[in-house]
């Protein structure tokens, strides 16, 4: 297995980091204590291609790799993870979701506004009452002549007060359970579509999170996606990249904790010492760059399956599981070598810590991810790829 980057994935990987120091590390602070959604900065990274890296060159994207998106994502997320979140909700889960299962009238309609981020997507799966059970939603589409009219909500949806675009999964065959679940594209202004509560969170405060609500809107026929009841198995398969793409979210928050540790671990002084002169920080240093690192290979290697056509369902959620529980555990390391000052909002660890929480719940939590490893283990056997 090759572990170098490409010349093409250093370059996304050296002037992303480039846009990022200069376009959003100096306003992330200001973005979570007042909560605002940064859209100019993803028009402007829709604009330099980032946001269109792996899709196709017909739609405006660059036809890239998936471990290149994740490279996006990570590389967003080490400076603000509300910034790569939303990216990456974009980017694997509406735009994907259309880019592998729309016909190709639909995706020529909406990739290309969507690869340049002149439009953004949300995916509308979670329900108030029904999370990691996707076959136990509520929310219906009934056909009514050329139209099929939806009823019902969706709860803690990313970019979901902000689309302009929304894959909305809705039961239209209550009778046939996972089978009776299908795909529709929404765009925004469609009567009927509406916002809830306004929710506020632990982290990620500049990350749009909205309950998305439904009532009598009308769709088209023809923004059905793919057949009628094929949305289950649509959304398992978005899933499965989605997972490669959080687990890049989870190493780029990783990441930025390991670094902001390590150059305040080198100022600060103690008894005389720097503080990264004794061994107690130095063991932490070494835990979290180690962990970090295999989080980036298990990474790696999904990507890498995928991208060849193999099944990577397994190494997605291993590389999701792990990578979200390195960023939980490692910001919090983060905070220790910082002493009193990481528990202050003046130093971003304090905000990793806080958005890191949510790797290890979204896109199906870490209870969720054993659940697909252990499935996979006892079906195909222990075999690494």
């Amino acid at each position: 297995m090759n572990f170098e980057l490409s010349d093409e994935q250093r370059t996304i990987r050296d002037t992303l980091r480039q846009f990022a120091e200069r376009e959003i590390k100096p306003h992330s602070a200001k973005w979570d204590k007042e909560e605002i959604f940064p859209r100019e900065v993803i028009g402007k990274l829709g604009e330099l291609g980032f946001i269109g890296v792996s899709f196709p060159e017909r739609f405006g994207g660059g036809a890239a790799d998936t471990l290149s998106q994740a490279l996006v994502v990570e590389g967003l997320s080490r400076y603000d993870a509300s910034v790569g979140l939303a990216c990456a909700a974009h980017m694997s889960l509406s735009s994907g979701h259309i880019n592998l299962f729309a016909a190709e009238e639909q995706r020529a309609h909406y990739l290309p506004a969507m690869v340049a981020a002149q439009k953004l997507g949300a995916w509308c799966l979670t329900e108030p009452g029904s999370g990691s059970d996707a076959a136990a939603m509520k929310t219906r589409a009934a056909r009514a002549g050329d139209h099929f009219v939806i009823n019902g909500s969706k709860m803690f949806i990313t970019n979901g007060s902000v689309a302009d675009v929304y894959v909305v999964m809705a039961v239209t065959d209550a009778g046939q359970n996972r089978s009776g679940v299908s795909a529709f594209i929404v765009e925004r202004g469609a009567p009927g579509l509406s916002n809830g509560r306004r929710i506020e969170k632990l982290g990620l405060r500049a990350s749009d999170t909205a309950e998305v609500i439904f009532d009598n809107v009308a769709v088209p026929a023809r923004n059905l996606i793919g057949e009628l009841g094929e949305g289950y198995r649509q959304t398992l398969k978005v899933l499965e990249g989605g997972r490669i793409g959080i687990a890049g979210f989870a190493a780029g928050i990783a990441r930025g904790a390991f670094e902001e540790a390590t150059a305040y671990a080198k100022e600060r002084k103690q008894f005389g010492k720097r503080i990264a002169d004794f061994q107690a920080i130095q063991f932490m240093l070494a835990d979290m760059a180690t962990r970090i690192d295999a989080a980036w290979v298990l990474m790696c290697r999904a990507a890498a399956l995928k991208d060849q056509g193999r099944p990577f369902g397994r190494e997605a959620a291993m590389a999701k599981l792990y990578a979200s529980e390195t960023a939980m555990w490692s910001t919090i390391k983060a905070v220790q070598i910082h002493g009193g000052y990481g528990y202050m909002a003046e130093f971003p660890v304090e905000r990793f810590m806080r958005d890191a929480k949510l790797a290890e719940i979204g896109e199906g939590t870490s209870e969720v991810q054993r659940m697909i490893i252990a499935k996979s283990l006892l079906r195909d056997g222990y075999l690494p790829a």
